[in-house]
């Protein structure tokens, strides 16, 4: 296999994120690793639970694309949001919600980590765009509530794409994996 499969995250970029949250993400992460010679990991570029994420795939010998908001292209090591895990950095020149576009429509599989507004759009995204979607539940961020608003797993009455809910990590990474995989 030439292309590797493009498995994007969407989290929180709190700076202190929620400590259930950052567990599930670093054991996201660690289980999506066994993959890393498939997978290449996407994010927004940014601290919180990306940089949690990333850090874990980077050290278990994977890599990272990160596409940066024109808010933090410049930032270094000393703002809360710098990520030195994005072994790839995209200056996308976009604002943040604009970059979330390119990260939904390049990926070949959403994994929603735990957010608020920017995060749940990342996940509306993915949808409109029809692509594979796992909400990681149990997080205490409001993309919890996501599987109130569904009916049988759908986001709208378009049916789009279904989406999976899950509170294991473990299963979110394997089940992104698995569909990324069917789409190549």
């Amino acid at each position: 296999m030439l292309r590797k499969l493009l498995i994007a995250i969407g989290g929180s970029s709190d700076p202190n994120p929620s400590p259930i949250a950052a567990e599930k993400a670093r054991r996201f992460s660690e289980a999506l690793s066994k993959h890393r010679d498939e997978v290449v990991l996407m994010s927004g570029g940014d601290g919180g639970l990306m940089k949690i994420a990333c850090r874990e795939f980077v050290e278990r010998g994977g890599l990272t694309l990160g596409i940066i908001p024109l808010e933090d292209e410049y930032i270094d090591e000393r703002h809360a949001r710098y990520s030195p895990y994005n072994v790839i950095a995209i200056r996308s020149g976009s604002t943040y919600q604009m970059r979330s576009i390119p990260l939904a429509r390049s990926c070949d599989a959403m994994v929603i980590l735990g957010g608020g507004a920017g995060t749940i759009l990342e996940a509306l995204l993915a949808y409109i765009y029809a692509k594979p979607l796992i909400i990681l539940t149990g997080t205490g961020y409001p993309s919890d509530r996501l599987e109130e608003f569904c009916e049988d797993g759908y986001l709208d009455h378009r049916r789009i794409v279904k989406a999976h809910f899950t509170d294991d990590p473990i299963h979110a990474a394997e089940l992104a994996y698995r569909l990324a995989r069917s789409r190549s």
